[in-house]
């Protein structure tokens, strides 16, 4: 698994509005990186909705936030407009940044579905893992407070 300190591991994914997005491309900003397990379930509706109602925390530090899960453009795309998120939900449906960065690999909630660890990452400008956050169960949210002091700071 990555760690503090560690450099981020590149990736370019599809969001769901079809866009491709490069972590390198964010080079000079902080971002943060919230793997979630699955779309439409009760702690990653959750999660997202937090941490899409907080991006104006963030504003002045030029952050920026991606979720990245192992669902595919259709069901991250309807779960952003269902749930009004304001920032790209990444589909790795080959699960290679969910491996690159070292989560676990786990059955989710129906038969041959596998889902990463829920976790943040909090990349450095310079491209450093800055912060490391991993639930040892889905069911356990991370401490949002802290996450969005350190990427404002």
């Amino acid at each position: 698994m990555v760690s503090v300190g560690d450099t981020a591991p590149d990736f370019t994914l599809m969001a769901n509005d079809r866009s491709m997005v490069t972590l390198s491309d964010y080079i000079g900003n902080k971002v943060i990186l919230a793997f979630y397990p699955a779309a439409f379930t009760g702690v990653c509706t959750t999660e997202m909705c937090t941490l899409s109602d907080s991006i104006s925390k963030l504003s002045e530090s030029k952050s920026r936030i991606f979720g990245i899960s192992a669902d595919n453009v259709f069901a991250n795309n309807l779960f952003s407009e269902s749930n009004n998120i304001d920032f790209p939900l990444l589909c790795d449906v080959e699960r290679k940044v969910i491996n690159s960065y070292g989560l676990a690999i786990h059955d989710f909630g129906a038969p041959g579905f596998t889902a990463s660890q829920r976790s943040i990452f909090v990349v450095e400008a310079n491209g450093k893992i800055g912060y490391s956050w991993v639930a040892e169960n889905p069911g356990k949210e991370p401490d949002y407070h802290e996450v969005l002091a350190y990427a404002a700071a």
